[in-house]
This record gives structure tokens, sequence and C-alpha cells, in this order.
């Protein structure tokens, strides 16, 4: 296993007495891949200057292969670390391949000449950059993207083992932010080269970095990889942002599709929903529920089903049997606990047989217990009970028994409305 190859020590850093870092600690080996993510204000950017020696921490300190970063010459660091900074202002007539150059300075012994060996570095990271057809160029002359492709450039001519990025692709087009993050990859793994980059593109972060940190608020929120980070409960946390999370159909990366909050996706209403479903047939009241704020969990439901997969882009708390495999007693054991843990079972007006009949027996067995159960029968469930009767049967004895009937998802809504007072009322009794 690789040693640690840079070492945060609980850095805290702050603006005019504004605390932006606070207590941070990450180790990161040689030839990591690390991303930093978070909202505006999190700490990113001051993250990268603490690394880089920009910005000396009130607190803690930093170390670079078992060196204090703030004990060296600004000559040493950067022959071990290039920087590429968001905020890049050239008002000089250089021309592109003069700023290129600028990173061998470094390398250079007094005021000799550059070598071939520095021209050759020029030479390579212009190409790799695809910035070759702009070497006379004037800097002043180029376009925000043209510029930041420069500018890496500038920074792979360094020649380090360690590349810190702010927000490499800020300025680029969707192609070049796939050409020049590939670029960086591909130096990840063939050359080594321990990368350190902030990106504002969840999705971006998740596709091309190992390892993820989110801070929030100056502190590290999570930190992984890109599957434990990138999850719909942190990202509503810290970003306040609805979100549907989905696997990447190829690389398998979580990838975040944004939602209106217009809708007041956001509201936590502090009510626990368990969800009877299956069949396909509740996928759009389980996505109500979820935007309408509700805390989810569904199930019994088979792997596969297409309201299975619906609740796993949810990220819903759910009990499942094997595809194609009726409902067990384990299963029913398990769809109960979940049922108690919730302040309202809603039973989805799906087709009932043989297979998938034990979770009408959690639901009658959750009501015995005191739960509030509510039966959403937008179509008769004579019509969809396959078990010779037995299932509406048990509905029926559960109306009896206070079971609401309502026959909408509009309905749906009003009745958890007018009921939520008295949920918050009961669980502030119990907390």
């Amino acid at each position: 296993m690789a040693e640690t190859f840079i070492e945060v020590l609980g850095i805290s850093c702050s603006y005019a007495a504004e605390p932006v870092l606070e207590g941070v600690k990450l180790s990161v080996r040689k030839g990591d891949f690390l991303g930093i993510i978070g909202p505006n204000g999190s700490g990113k950017s001051t993250l990268i200057k603490a690394i880089s020696r920009v910005l000396k921490p009130a607190q803690g300190t930093v170390y670079l292969d078992g060196r204090e970063v703030y004990s060296m010459s600004p000559r040493e660091a950067a022959r071990l670390m290039a920087v590429v900074s968001q905020m890049t202002g050239i008002n000089f007539d250089f021309t592109v391949e003069e700023i290129v150059l600028m990173g061998r300075h470094p390398h250079a012994k007094n005021l000799r000449k550059e070598t071939r060996e520095d021209l050759a570095k020029v030479g390579w990271a212009l190409e790799v950059t695809k910035t070759s057809h702009l070497r006379k160029r004037l800097i002043t002359e180029l376009s925000g993207g043209e510029l930041q492709r420069v500018v890496i450039a500038r920074a792979l001519a360094q020649d380090t083992s360690v590349l810190l990025l702010d927000e490499p692709t800020s300025h680029l087009d969707i192609n070049h932010q796939v050409e020049i993050l590939d670029l960086i990859k591909e130096l990840n793994r063939n050359q080594n080269l321990t990368v350190i980059v902030v990106l504002h593109d969840l999705n971006l972060a998740s596709q091309y970095c190992d390892l993820l940190i989110l801070l929030n608020r100056g502190r590290i929120h999570a930190m992984g990889k890109p599957c434990e980070v990138v999850t719909q409960k942190n990202i509503r946390n810290v970003y306040r942002s609805p979100v549907i999370i989905k696997e990447h159909p190829v690389y398998g990366c979580p990838q975040v599709t944004l939602l209106s909050k217009r809708d007041g996706h956001l509201r936590d209403r502090g009510m626990k929903i368990h969800l009877v479903c299956g069949g396909g047939v509740a996928g759009l009241l389980m996505e109500r529920l979820v935007f309408e704020g509700f805390e989810v969990s569904a199930g019994t439901l088979n792997i596969g089903d297409a309201d299975w997969e619906k609740a796993r882009v949810f990220n819903l708390e759910l009990e499942e049997a094997a595809p194609f495999s009726p409902v067990t007693e384990k299963n029913l054991e398990s769809t109960l606990k979940l049922m108690e843990r919730a302040d309202v079972v809603v039973v989805a007006s799906i087709p009932y047989g043989h297979g998938n009949l034990k979770n009408l027996v959690a639901v009658k067995r959750a009501q015995e217990r005191g739960k509030r159960v509510i039966l959403v029968d937008g179509t008769p469930i004579r019509e969809r009970d396959y078990t010779g009767g037995k299932a509406s049967a048990i509905c029926a004895e559960l109306i009896e028994k206070g079971a609401v009937v309502v026959d909408s998802t509009v309905e749906l809504l009003a009745k958890l409305q007018e009921i939520e007072p008295a949920v918050r009322k009961t669980r502030s009794r119990t907390i």
C-alpha cells in the first residue's frame, strides 16, 4: 500500500477573522487523483492555496513527501508542485510560447538561456493541450477557454510530481473539458502524477476522480470513493438541492441529475412513509412522495422490478426479494420493521398475486400494532386481485379497522397534510 505523500494536518484558515477552513485533515498517497467538491464558499480554493503554500494556515500544517511545505523556498516548492489557479489575469503582451516557457523557471540555473530540455517540455505541453497552433499568439488575444488551456500547459511544462488545479474546466466547452481531464487522468495513471483538483461539476468529479472530499462550511462532510460521497443524502444536505443520482451507464460512477426547486422538493416534512408498491405501478407516486419531502421506504420488491429500480434511483431504504420469487416470511418480517419505523403505511393501487400477498399481511400486522394505513384505490381491489379474493378480504378488514381510502395521489397528499400535525405531535412526545 502506498505511503502518505501529502498530509494535511488539522489546518484552519480565515480571511479577515472570518473562518473558512476549520480543522481539515486528509492524507493523499502518491499517484492519487483526488477531487474536492462543495458549494461556493465551502473552502475548496482555500484548501488548494494552503496546500500550495500560497496561504499559510492559522493552525495546522501541510507536509509533502515528509517535508513541511511552508519551510520550502518558492523555487523548491515549484519543483514539486504545479498550480493552476482559478483566476488567471495576464495583462502583458507575452506570446503563448513565452507563457508556457515560464513553467520552466523553477528548473533554471541563474539566468541562463532555456535548454533543449526546456523547449522540448514546452513543445510537449503545447501539443498535449492542443495549443501548439497558438504558440505565437499574444496571450491578451485569447478567449477564456484558450487561455485556460495555455495556463494548464504552463503547469505541465513545470514537470512536477504534484498537480493542483482549481476549477481547470471552468471556461472550457464540454469537448475541451473532457480532453483536459482525459489528459490529466492519463498523466496520473502513466506517470504516477499526484492530482488534487477542485471541480464544480459533480458528474465530472465522479467520473474522473478516484477519491473525493466534500467540503461544507469549511469542514469535510464526506470523504471516500465517488459512490460513497456523491449520494442523494450528502448532496441534499450540503447543496440543499433536489437531485436524482443514477449509475453512469458506461463507467458505473454516480451521475447527478438536477431537479427544480420550484415545487418545494427540499421540504423536510419530518414524516416517514412506507410505500407498499410493485409491478412498476407506483413509480410516479414514489417520485411525488420523495419530491414532497417525505422520507420514504419501500418493499418488499423483487429485484429488477420497475418500482425496485425507481427506489434504487432515490436511494430509498427497501426490502427486496429475488427476481420473480415470492415474498418470504423473512421478507415479511423485515418489511414489517420498515413499517414500524414509518409514521404512515401507504398501500399503492397495485395488483396482487400469491407471490406478493405477504406484503398485505405485513400491512395488516402493522395496523394491529397501531400504525396508520392509507389505501390508494384508484383501481378497485377486485379488479387487481389474483389471489382468489384473499387480497380483497385483507383490504376490507383494513378498512373496517380504520384504514383510510383515497382515489388518487392528490387525495393522498391532502390526507397526509391533514394528519401531519398529529404525526408531529406524536413524534415530539416520543423524542
